[in-house]
């Protein structure tokens, strides 16, 4: 197995894999994990990161009402695990949002989930998981009436494969301001030695099918991206178009947080010149794959990253982080990884 076909789950996955087979952990049970307050003190106006102290990878959060529902790779012998937050900062557990896999999907390597509102009560979740027929990473969606789920999937199989690019991972929905609904993804080439090309594509008023042909973004070119970019995401900002994508290997600090301006979902788009924008420091090792959250007017990263020195390691493996980002000239400017004190969003 190359090390691209792992490239980022390592030993979590094969520990979730072994959880899922045995059964160890249903949603709800008792030994669900409890949620850890990142309050400063006596201080309840204030919050420390992380703010999820577990293994969160590649986290991404909607707001639905009063309640934020964030969602990430499989841990703990969940397929989807959601947590709850009224405030981006504490979270508690809620279960498997995606508590079981379609038939042509195998348990183990589930990864980076991202959900969509569509109506009040239809919700749409894109995720990656293992394909059996393809023996690739490959793009399932699945519906749910309520955001926390239970999500199912009723296809026949992959929205995405690309099994001849190594695979297609990291899908993300976005609608734009003219109500149009589009996905994005990154082709798995690093894991067969190829590019990794960041592609998009429309998408159904229902979210359940591509429309179109897919269109080529992004993919590596720069040095601090190593062999591989991922991770995508679009957001709208004063009517400019931002696409934020990961680069690097996953467990290794070089691992971060870039940016492209695009003219449309479509393309074509242009990476900033001061990428990386979020990168390792003190504090924080490999911090990217993001998801952009805006509260009260202003703009949070959701990102992960590892405990500095840590990289790769199972326990507590990759945290969740929440730092601001502010818009300088139209350029977001990240003021993190952070672990002092801060006012709550």
């Amino acid at each position: 197995m190359t090390a691209g076909t792992v490239r980022r789950r390592g030993a979590a996955a094969v520990l979730s894999a072994a959880l899922l087979a045995a059964g160890a952990l249903v949603a709800g049970c008792g030994d669900e994990e409890e949620a850890t307050p990142t309050s400063t003190g006596s201080d309840p106006s204030m919050f420390t990161n992380p703010v999820i102290r577990t293994d969160a990878p590649d986290p991404q959060a909607i707001r639905v009402g009063d309640t934020w529902y964030l969602f990430h790779t499989n841990t703990g012998g969940r397929n989807v695990p959601v947590h709850t937050s009224p405030d981006l900062v504490d979270w508690t557990p809620a279960g498997d949002a995606l508590p079981e896999l379609p038939d042509w999907a195998d348990a183990g390597k589930t990864w980076a989930p991202e959900a969509i509102q569509l109506a009040p009560d239809r919700f749409v979740l894109y995720y990656t998981v293992a394909g059996r027929e393809s023996g690739r990473q490959c793009v399932g969606r699945a519906v749910a009436t309520a955001p926390q789920g239970p999500y199912r999937d009723d296809s026949d199989g992959p929205l995405i494969c690309q099994a001849d690019l190594g695979g297609a991972i990291d899908a993300s929905p976005f609608r734009d301001t003219d109500g149009t609904l589009w996905l994005l993804w990154k082709n798995d080439g690093n894991a067969i030695g190829v590019d990794t090309w960041i592609w998009s594509q429309r998408l159904s008023p229902d979210g359940l099918s591509l429309v179109g042909e897919p269109t080529k973004l992004l993919r590596q070119t720069e040095p601090w991206e190593g062999t591989l970019i991922e991770g995508p995401f679009l957001h709208r900002q004063d009517g400019k178009l931002y696409l934020f994508f990961a680069a690097n290997a996953y467990d290794r600090a070089e691992y971060a947080e870039g940016y492209a301006v695009c003219e449309s979902p479509a393309g074509p788009c242009v990476k900033a010149p001061e990428n990386p924008i979020l990168r390792t420091n003190d504090v924080a090792s490999g911090p990217g794959h993001a998801s952009m959250v805006v509260k009260d007017g202003r703009t949070w990263l959701l990102y992960h990253a590892w405990p500095p020195g840590q990289e790769g390691s199972v326990d507590p493996g990759r945290q969740t982080w929440l730092d601001e980002v502010v818009w300088s000239d139209g350029r977001p400017v990240v003021k993190g990884p952070t672990a002092t004190p801060q006012p709550r969003p």
